[in-house]
C-alpha cells in the first residue's frame, strides 16, 4: 500500500515538471524562433521489496528542434534559416547559435542580433558594415552585398543531431557537441526579408497543459484515497480484539 503512496508522489513531481515546460512553452508563443521544451520521461524500477515497483522520474527537459513558421516582415535586416541550419553569435561565455535572424546595425556598424550580441560568419569573425552606406542585400549563402560590395558573409551552422542543447537566453542554444559551417546552400540558406516564428503551437501546448492538469488531479485522488485505506487499517488494527 504504502508503495501505491511513493509511485503516486513520483508521479506528481514529473506531472508538475510537465506542467511547467508546458507553461513555459505557452508564454513563448510570440517569440522569434523560440524552441519548446520537451520532457523525456523515465520509469525507476525499485527492488527494494519482493516484487518490482515502477517509479516515474522527474525526467529530463530537452529542447525540440521543430522549427517555426516563416513569415514575411520586409525588414531587409531580417532573416530567415531555410533548412536546419542556425546562425552563430558571439555570447558572453562563447558562440550560441539562434534561429533568430531580426538582425540590427550598431553605430559602429557591428551586424548584431536584436539583444546586441555580434554575429559572426563562419570563421567566428565579427561582421561590419556602413551604418550609413546603401541598402543591404542578403544572399541565400549569407553574402552581405551593401553598395554593390561584398561586406561579409552571415555564417551558417549544422548543429549535430545527436547533440545535447542547452537554452541561451528564449531563442538561443549552446550544444554539447562542435557544430561545424555549411557550405553547401542547395537544401539550407538565408531568406532575406523573413522571420521565423515561434515552434510552439497555441492549441497543441493548451491541450497537453489541460491533460497534464487533469493526470495531476487524478493522482492526487488516488494519493488521497491511498491515505484514507492506510488511516482505515490503522484505526481497525487498532481496535480492541484485532
Amino acid at each position: 500500500m504504502q508503495s501505491a503512496l511513493y509511485v503516486g508522489l513520483s508521479a506528481q513531481v514529473a506531472l508538475e515538471k510537465r506542467l511547467q515546460t508546458i507553461a513555459n512553452n505557452v508564454a513563448n508563443v510570440n517569440t522569434a524562433a523560440f524552441r519548446t521544451d520537451v520532457v523525456k520521461f523515465e520509469t525507476v524500477l525499485s527492488k527494494a521489496g519482493p516484487n518490482p515497483v515502477a517509479f516515474s522520474s522527474p525526467g529530463d527537459n530537452i529542447i525540440s528542434r521543430e522549427m517555426g513558421n516563416i513569415t514575411e516582415s520586409g525588414n531587409p535586416l531580417d532573416v530567415a534559416v531555410v533548412g536546419q541550419g542556425w546562425i552563430a553569435f558571439a555570447g558572453p561565455n562563447g558562440t550560441v547559435y539562434t534561429r533568430d535572424g531580426r538582425l540590427q546595425i550598431a553605430p559602429n556598424g557591428d551586424l548584431q542580433t536584436v539583444s546586441g550580441f555580434p554575429i559572426v560568419d563562419s570563421g567566428g569573425a565579427q561582421i561590419t558594415l556602413d551604418p550609413n552606406g546603401g541598402p543591404i542585400s542578403i544572399a541565400r549563402s549569407g553574402a552581405i552585398t551593401q553598395d554593390n560590395n561584398e561586406i561579409g558573409t552571415i555564417g551558417l551552422f549544422n548543429i549535430p543531431a545527436d547533440a545535447n542543447l542547452e537554452r541561451y537566453g528564449n531563442s538561443g542554444v549552446t550544444p554539447d557537441r562542435p557544430a561545424t559551417a555549411i557550405a553547401d546552400f542547395s537544401r539550407d540558406g538565408f531568406k532575406q526579408g523573413y522571420v521565423e516564428g515561434s515552434g510552439a503551437n497555441p492549441m497543441m501546448e493548451l491541450t497537453k497543459l489541460i491533460a497534464a492538469s487533469r493526470a495531476f488531479d487524478g493522482t492526487n485522488s488516488m494519493i488521497e484515497g491511498t491515505e484514507s485505506s492506510l488511516q482505515n487499517a490503522i484505526r481497525t488494527l487498532g481496535e480492541p480484539g484485532k
